[in-house]
């Protein structure tokens, strides 16, 4: 599988470059997984729910499964937070898997930029940042994308990969 980042500070447009990205690259026919880092407590669970009593029990894991779509929820249980490389080992077999934060992790990134988010460039500390997608026009010694250009951060993606 191959794998290739967008990252950026918080209210960057991380989200909808990564929701534009995986539509424009579903729909060239490629299979594309998506891995999301939060840094904040969540549940995709409901309380009261049977897999969430499941879970407040005690389970170390459920899988929620349906003819539509299965969830596996994993409970930490003070353990550490897995590394990026094993969570990826338990995605199954796809062309893409684009990864929504992880700023340090090693694999090659778009940063998305926006200037009223008043945060500075990541990119020009950081050699696994290959372009920028930004609003604001910009020099750098890399490539730097409008960031709603989609089309075009897919295209330079897809050749970096070689897909």
């Amino acid at each position: 599988m191959r794998i290739y980042g967008v990252t950026g500070w918080k209210n960057a447009g991380k989200t909808g470059l990564m929701e534009r990205l995986v539509a424009e690259i579903t729909g060239r026919g490629l299979r594309v997984s998506t891995i999301k880092h939060a840094h904040h407590a969540f549940d995709v669970d409901q309380p009261g729910r049977d897999s969430y009593r499941h879970r407040a029990a005690g389970a170390t894991e459920v899988l929620l499964a349906s003819g539509k779509r299965f969830a596996l929820m994993h409970e930490l249980r003070d353990a550490p937070e897995p590394p990026l490389d094993a969570l990826l080992s338990r995605l199954s077999p796809v062309d893409l898997v684009l990864i929504e934060g992880y700023k340090t992790a090693p694999h090659p990134k778009i940063e998305a930029y926006r200037a009223a988010a008043g945060n500075p460039l990541i990119a020009p500390g950081d050699a696994t940042i290959r372009a920028v997608a930004s609003d604001v026009p910009m020099e750098l010694d890399r490539p730097v994308f409008d960031l709603d250009a989609t089309r075009a951060i897919a295209d330079f993606l897809l050749r970096e990969l070689a897909l």
